[in-house]
């Protein structure tokens, strides 16, 4: 029965190509906005919302955001080393060409050589290129695979931004989002390639031995500088980022209306549709009925319209966003942290279990009205 319902419920969506191929495009629409808005809010979430399992502190320049003005000693990672509880202390100097937030910053991270095995931590992931070519030139970077893509950059060019020279030695996969739109380069280049010079970075990364400790050794890093002229600010990795980027979290947290808005849209529209469908049927309805069809397959018939335009259209509008996203490797950056828009594997799923939803949420008004009238009162209608 519910496979009869439904050929002829697609017989129903066919009859009138122009009006269903709107509708679905329509909705496809609405899902494309809801799943874009779905990626940045599960994107913005991965960034910095913290886990049990994390034992990173930033160590930054106390009321300094912008890497430009956090300027610390790098002799203070001996100090913060003799720390209890701490596993590894490694200097970073962060240069960005954009401080500001923007679709296009270029971020470079300035690590120690012989730190690059701690630092990266089996989270990094060379996919292009290899480790020995970045030790070999002292220009040389490693890349996220995100920002190689975006700039189409590829093993052995140079590449210039923020007044820094670079030549591509490898590319980066990670599953730390932070890693997936950086250039990695040695220490010392960076120094001297950027102001400050020598001896000073931008911040610190310090590896606690558990979780439970962060909060301790935090306040001891704090207390133990806070005399000196460059005092510092400890704060665990992702809270880091979540107070860095805010500018990021205010303009991803509004994007919430925006998906609200393209489900409401999608939601008038179906219902709209169904509705003019329904109204142009109602004499077929009681041809139906007087065949036998009850009230229920009358709904049925609809409710299974509306899934099919919500259906068509999830699928459309999710593929292309999801399409679109990989292929254009967007991000969004601010004060140095990149947030890179990667559509995880429940979005896509997520985004077309909505589109149903909707279609058939949408179909309920017109079902009911459809079962309304009598059966010769919908004859008699031409």
């Amino acid at each position: 029965m519910i496979i009869d319902l439904s050929t002829l419920a697609l017989k129903q969506v066919w009859r009138h190509p122009v009006r269903s191929l709107l509708t679905i495009l329509g909705v496809a629409l609405g899902m494309f906005l809801f799943t874009t808005v779905e990626t940045m809010q599960q994107s913005l979430k991965n960034a910095t919302e913290s886990k049990a399992t994390d034992t990173t502190l930033i160590v930054y320049r106390e009321n300094r955001f912008c890497p430009f003005t956090s300027q610390l000693p790098q002799h203070y990672a001996r100090q913060i080393s003799n720390i209890p509880h701490v596993q590894s202390v490694i200097p970073i100097k962060v240069v960005v060409n954009n401080c500001g937030t923007s679709l296009d910053v270029v971020t470079f991270r300035g690590i120690p050589t012989d730190d690059y095995d701690a630092f990266a931590n089996d989270s990094i992931k060379i996919i292009e290129g290899s480790l020995d070519e970045w030790h070999k030139r002292s220009d040389a970077a490693l890349l996220g695979e995100v920002l190689a893509q975006r700039r189409g950059l590829h093993i052995g060019d140079r590449f210039d931004a923020a007044g820094v020279t670079i030549t591509v030695a490898g590319i980066i996969a990670s599953n730390r989002p932070i890693d997936r739109d950086v250039a990695y380069v040695h220490l010392d280049f960076l120094q001297q390639q950027a102001r400050g010079g020598l001896g000073i970075v931008t911040q610190f990364n310090v590896q606690v031995d558990n979780h439970r400790h962060l909060e301790n050794v935090a306040q001891s890093i704090d207390s133990l500088f806070e005399n000196d002229q460059e005092p510092t600010h400890t704060r665990p990795e992702k809270a880091f980022v979540a107070q860095t980027a805010k500018d990021l979290v205010s303009l991803i947290g509004f994007t919430r209306w925006v998906g609200i808005g393209a489900v409401i849209a999608v939601l008038a529209l179906v219902t709209n549709t169904v509705l003019l469908a329904i109204r142009s049927r109602v004499t077929e309805h009681a041809i139906l009925q007087t065949l036998g069809f009850g009230d229920f397959d009358i709904a049925c018939i609809v409710l299974i319209e509306g899934l099919l335009f919500g259906l068509l259209g999830g699928i459309l509008g999710v593929g292309l966003a999801s399409l679109s996203m990989h292929l254009g490797a967007y991000t969004i950056a601010s004060e140095g942290i990149s947030l890179v828009l990667t559509p995880s594997l429940s979005t896509p799923f997520y985004g077309v279990l909505m589109g149903v939803m909707l279609g058939i949420v949408a179909a309920i008004i017109p079902a009911w009205q459809s079962t309304r009238q009598s059966i010769v009162t919908n004859l008699r209608m031409t």
